[in-house]
């Protein structure tokens, strides 16, 4: 090969070089304007999408944005007995009392946010925000109007509330979407005041729908929120969550404390539906049939040998309730009310809320194998009770502890007064619960009394001993179970593995 041969092959392999170089560097680092060739999706692929502007939702929808300050009087016994908030939304608390100074009442402010929905200035907003308000403030059009604020309605169930201010010109106002329609990956708009800065935007997605967090004994039985990642802090709760069409979806309510970016919003159709019982009545009335229900999963599934999971189990009937006058019992699996098939909680809860007391459902029901149906006439649904919590854990070993972990005896004065135990309760005493165990997995907890086990009446420890030790391998055990916590007694089943 000539020399001038190499030469010229050298330069083309520096030229074939440096053109892929920089084709490695263009691409990697954004410098290439790609053609229309290379726009072009690949088969099997999610052609790219432009991101939106959130500004025009922004320019719309912020005016009609409120901040709300809640000033609240705290006494001295108050501020001693007040436990933690359980939404996390309100602003830094007082700081200690000086030494010397005397203990006495001081106001307490708190905020929020809430967005108007009519022009002559109703507003919604969270309860939590306001519900023990002694005076409330609502700062809009950019905080530079101010105007005192009536509570109209509050539901402490969904955590919401209406407001009115008063002003003689034309609010402007949102519109309210449909939460109904919501899918996972859809954007999702914030705007609120965090932390005292007004009028703030935050974008993300909804993450999930249908979330139940248990936050309060109040909203237990109606939490379904929608979960995002749009960035919520102190402040934004009562505020909007927005779509990109500018809509309300949601009404941002409550924050993961430990996490990042894990929000939650109550669903705008419920505020839709209640509104304008709050309007008129200044609170929601419920139908109730008063039971309380469980999901059923494949350990009450095969315990009650149902035919799939579908359904609720009515874990206890309240006395005196509508559902105790018409015959449903505890162990019955609701499969239907009126027209509606129950899947879930969420299908009996939602339609039998929405109906006026005094209306007559029909409740079908799975008892013991056979299916009967029910008619039960709604009453008005009370507050709901006390939670229940774990009382301190006692060493006493007894039978049955080594199958599924729990000891057990007869319920004696002393266990009675112990565990404080009413004598309207009768069973056996569960006195500990390996927490590495069958019974400690299922939830179950020193202190339960054990009224029934597999659908028989238990008195003794030797009741309990005898049923447990028939139980074949990989077999459920039903326990019912009665749990007392500072005078309240709640009772419900307990579905245990045998291993």
């Amino acid at each position: 090969m000539t020399q001038t041969v190499k030469r010229n092959l050298s330069i083309t392999a520096i030229i074939v070089a440096s053109v892929a170089a920089g084709m490695v560097l263009t691409a990697d680092l954004g410098w290439m304007t790609g053609s229309s060739a290379q726009q072009v999706a690949v088969e099997g692929t999610i052609p790219p999408i432009a991101l939106p502007s959130f500004a025009d939702v922004a320019d719309r929808v912020m005016p009609a944005v409120v901040s709300i300050t809640s000033t609240e009087i705290i006494s001295p016994s108050d501020q001693r007995g007040r436990g933690v908030n359980p939404f996390d939304f309100f602003f830094p608390q007082p700081g200690q009392r000086r030494p010397g100074v005397p203990e006495e009442d001081f106001p307490r402010p708190s905020g929020g946010s809430g967005f108007i929905i009519s022009p002559d200035g109703y507003i919604i907003t969270n309860n939590h925000v306001v519900e023990r308000a002694s005076k409330i403030e609502v700062h809009f059009a950019n905080g530079n109007r101010t105007a005192s604020a009536e509570v109209i309605g509050r539901d402490p169930a969904t955590d919401l509330a209406l407001l009115k201010i008063n002003v003689e010109d034309s609010l402007p106002t949102v519109r309210l979407g449909d939460s109904e329609r919501l899918r996972v990956g859809d954007w999702a708009i914030a705007i609120g005041n965090p932390h005292q800065f007004e009028n703030t935007l935050t974008v993300g997605v909804i993450s999930a729908t249908g979330r139940s967090l248990g936050l309060s004994d109040a909203t237990r039985s109606f939490e379904n929120f929608i979960q995002t990642d749009a960035a919520i802090n102190q402040g934004n709760s009562g505020g909007p969550l927005l779509n990109l069409r500018g809509e309300v979806i949601g009404i941002n309510t409550a924050i993961y404390a430990t996490g990042q970016n894990i929000g939650f919003a109550v669903p705008v159709n419920i505020a839709k539906k209640i509104y304008p019982q709050l309007k008129e009545r200044g609170r929601v009335v419920r139908g109730y049939l008063g039971i309380n229900i469980d999901e059923i999963d494949q350990g009450y599934q095969e315990a009650f040998g149902l035919p799939n999971a579908d359904g609720v189990l009515v874990q206890s009937v309240s006395p005196d309730s509508p559902a105790a006058a018409a015959g449903l019992r505890r162990g019955d699996v609701v499969i239907r009310v009126d027209d509606v098939v129950v899947k879930r909680s969420r299908d009996l809860i939602d339609y039998v809320s929405d109906q006026p007391p005094g209306t007559r459902v029909r409740v079908e029901v799975i008892r013991n194998g056979d299916r009967r149906t029910i008619v039960v006439p709604t009453g008005e649904r009370p507050a709901d009770g006390v939670a229940v919590t774990r009382p301190d854990e006692r060493e006493n070993p007894e039978s049955a502890r080594s199958k599924i972990g729990i000891s057990v005896q007869e319920l004696t004065p002393d266990a009675r007064r112990t565990f404080g135990i009413g004598a309207g309760v009768n069973g056996v005493l569960i006195t500990h619960v390996r927490p590495v165990s069958p019974a400690g997995e299922a939830g179950m907890i020193d202190g339960d009394v054990i009224v029934e086990l597999n659908g028989e009446a238990v008195r003794t420890a030797g009741d309990v001993q005898r049923i447990v030790e028939r139980a074949q391998s990989r077999q459920y055990l039903r326990f019912y179970v009665t749990r007392t916590f500072r005078g309240q007694s709640n009772s419900s089943y307990f579905v245990v593995r045998v291993p």
